[in-house]
């Protein structure tokens, strides 16, 4: 499993960045994207849609389900990576370089985890 080290982690498997200007750049994790099987379709959110930490801002279908993309922070949608919408299969293939939404946060996250504890928290998980 790929998890590194600069990026931190929310418990629903997604993973967050913050950029130079306070954007948090999201997307999911290798571990997610490999539970999920190939991704075959995303529904993002609009530039714009206000998001809830904890809540679902988007979905993603794959060949085994259908699956909620949960929120790591509160929020509005500053910017969209719209190339999934024709190749939402690079979340699988690049899950840290293709991100689903930038962020511009109206409060700060309360639950990330580094990357060690997320590691640890899906050895947990996988029982």
């Amino acid at each position: 499993m790929n998890t590194p080290a600069e990026l931190l982690y929310s418990r629903t498997h997604e993973w967050v960045k913050e950029e130079a200007d306070g954007t948090l750049t999201v997307g999911i994790t290798d571990y997610a994207q490999d539970k999920l099987g190939s991704l075959v379709f995303i529904n993002l959110p609009a530039e714009g849609d206000e998001v809830t930490e904890d809540q679902a801002f988007c979905d993603v279908e794959s060949v085994k389900a259908d699956s909620d993309i949960i929120s790591p922070v509160s929020g509005t949608i500053k910017e969209v990576n719209l190339d999934l919408e024709s190749e939402p299969e690079k979340l699988n293939s690049d899950p840290y370089g293709a991100w689903i939404a930038k962020i511009t946060p109206s409060a700060k996250p309360s639950a990330l985890i580094t990357a060690e504890e997320y590691q640890k928290f899906c050895e947990e998980e996988d029982g």
